[in-house]
């Protein structure tokens, strides 16, 4: 499951400091010599990847980055600080290219991979560095190099933490636009999902999950049937699963029987598929007759020992349980 997350950004690397023009004044050395002192060198800015971020939505915020510059050079000799270095931190898989030119600029695919990506200006000289047999006195100095600038484009090929699985109309397209900032288009026919979405869903203060809403899966889609075949690949490598299912009656369907087709054509295309870990939500519990309905189907998912939730996907009613049931999960398969 991919996913292209995109940011620009525009970073600056330090300005060299300046080169000092000075000459020693000391009381009984009325013509000393240059002691200018050189300019230090300005900041780089690095990126680097690192395992546990999962998006780029920190760059969507702050689009600017500038390293320190260079401090000036003094007099007796003292050279300036070097300017502060930044580092910029993404997740791994995350592809730096040039903005102007679309150019690869460096595949961070590693984690703690590292690629220093704009260089500080070199400081400049003072002018004791100038002094010569010739020139002994030179009264000028190197104004310190400018930093290097560019605008990159950072795009991170996602993979889904969490794929929502269900039948067509369960209401995955939903769930996912009220628990993630994903916008998909929703409408009520079958196979409304063309392509799988996906949303960085927050469950707590710095912890996330990527999560994808898988089109509809149908009876036979292991055979290529519906958007069969497209779809199972894409839910391959998913942590684990929201099994959401529609419980009201107006669908005319069997909830349990239901449950039992998707696990059926999961294991039909891969057997590892079936063993995942699922969460299963129980979706459109704002409708009385669902409610109903309820207690029955929370008894029939604990005897097969998996955890149920009530959810409305509509009114995000029971949604913080999920989401932070789920989360816990995601990071306890990811760091077992």
């Amino acid at each position: 499951m991919k996913f292209i997350d995109e940011a620009l950004i525009d970073i600056k690397a330090g300005g060299g400091g300046r080169g000092c023009i000075s000459f020693r004044r000391e009381k009984y050395i009325p013509k000393g010599g240059p002691d200018g002192g050189n300019g230090g060198k300005g900041g780089d800015v690095y990126i680097t990847a690192a395992t546990g971020l999962s998006s780029l939505l920190d760059f969507r915020y702050k689009k600017h980055y500038t390293a320190e510059r260079g401090e000036h050079g003094q007099g007796s000799n003292c050279t300036g600080k070097d300017g502060q270095d930044i580092m910029l931190r993404v997740p791994v898989g995350t592809v730096i290219k040039d903005a102007e030119t679309g150019e690869v600029v460096e595949d961070l695919a590693a984690d703690g991979q590292r690629i220093v990506i704009a260089k500080g200006g070199r400081g400049g000289k003072g002018n004791a560095h100038f002094t010569t047999s010739t020139h002994q006195a030179p009264k000028f100095a190197q104004p310190g190099e400018v930093g290097e600038e560019r605008q990159l484009k950072l795009e991170l090929k996602l993979l889904a933490d969490v794929g929502i699985i269900g039948f067509p109309n369960a209401g995955k397209s939903t769930l996912i636009s009220h628990i993630s900032a994903a916008k998909p288009k929703i409408a009520d026919y079958p196979f409304t999902t063309l392509q799988p979405h996906l949303g960085v869903v927050k469950f707590g203060e710095y912890q996330d999950f990527v999560v994808a809403d898988i089109p509809g899966l149908i009876e036979g889609a292991h055979r290529g049937k519906g958007l069969g075949i497209k779809f199972l690949k894409h839910i391959e490598r998913t942590s684990l699963f929201i099994h959401l299912i529609d419980i009201s009656p107006q669908t005319e369907r069997d909830p349990k029987k239901d449950f039992e087709i998707i696990n059926k054509e999961l294991k039909a295309w891969n057997p590892d598929m079936a063993k995942k870990t699922q969460v299963v939500a129980l979706n459109k519990t704002d409708i009385t007759e669902a409610r109903e309905r309820l207690h029955g189907l929370l008894k029939f998912f604990k005897t097969k020992g998996l955890t149920a939730f009530a959810v409305s996907a509509a009114t995000g009613e029971g949604l913080d349980k999920l989401v932070k049931y789920t989360g816990a999960m995601v990071t306890r398969l990811k760091h077992p």
